[in-house]
């Protein structure tokens, strides 16, 4: 939504609303972007994050666990042989 400086004076409110519910709010001067309202996003913080990397951690080792080896990955590339296929 583009909108005007002037116009958006007696619209602050709703328009920091919509900003926070994730509209594009753009306020004009003279006919040319300005300005853009987004909100403001919170930090996260240590322990959100901390409980992220563990969960990636996990999900890693399971999926490690599930699959085949790397050392035998491309092992249909050759031969009993040992040679390229």
């Amino acid at each position: 939504m583009k909108i005007t400086v002037s116009e958006a004076k007696g619209q602050l409110t709703e328009l920091v609303r919509r900003a926070e519910a994730g509209d594009e709010v753009i306020l004009t001067r003279h006919g040319h972007p300005a300005v853009r309202l987004v909100p403001v996003t919170r930090p996260v913080d240590r322990a959100q994050r901390r409980a992220v990397l563990e969960a990636v951690r996990k999900a890693g080792v399971a999926k490690a666990k599930k699959g085949p080896s790397a050392a035998r990955s491309q092992d249909f590339l050759y031969g009993d042989d040992g040679l390229p296929k």
